[in-house]
């Protein structure tokens, strides 16, 4: 018998939704509001009102170093804001752990699952100990104004990490052909 994966999505999804607590949000004052806005693109043209209900629907949380945030193949129905620490992002080849990049304060990771119902396509794991705010999609999406800027901005993202990657792979294509 074959399952419908999106059935088993959106069984986990309901599940998850029941089970998970809820952290309270952070009190956060004017001038950290300020600073996230101005060093955390994925927020880039939010006014402070529209941050500030974003960042309430954040779950802030600190994963320890060599701790994973999340597995290859896991199912994504959130993205990751770094707001201390480092992070890498490896993915398994023929058997063995290949370091994709690594990601710090200020960037996100894992908001492929905004845009895609996919299933995650690498592990991220803390370098350091790191500190996150976890945003789910269906939150994002209860908000217009916040879920058009996120999106916008992860758009922007992910061109720039797909110029980034096409650079390396010219120079990977180019050294591979060079006598």
């Amino acid at each position: 018998m074959k399952v419908d994966p999106a059935i088993v999505q959106m069984s986990a999804e309901n599940v998850r939704a029941e089970v998970i607590v809820r952290q309270p949000a952070l009190k956060l004052d004017p001038a950290i509001i300020q600073k996230i806005k101005q060093q955390v693109p994925i927020f880039k043209g939010m006014t402070p009102d529209c941050l500030m209900r974003t960042l309430a629907m954040a779950e802030y949380f600190s994963v320890k170093a060599g701790e994973v945030v999340f597995n290859e193949e896991d199912i994504g129905e959130s993205f990751f804001v770094l707001i201390a620490g480092e992070v890498r992002v490896e993915k398994l080849r023929n058997g063995q752990v290949v370091e994709l990049t690594r990601l710090s304060a200020g960037q996100c990771v894992g908001e492929m699952a905004l845009v895609s119902k996919q299933l995650r396509s690498a592990t991220v794991r803390a370098i350091r100990d790191t500190v996150t705010m976890r945003f789910y999609r269906e939150l994002i999406d209860t908000n217009p104004e916040s879920a058009h800027i996120i999106y916008r901005n992860i758009a922007s993202i992910l061109a720039s990490r797909l110029d980034d990657s096409s650079v390396m792979l010219a120079d990977l294509a180019r050294r591979q052909t060079a006598p």
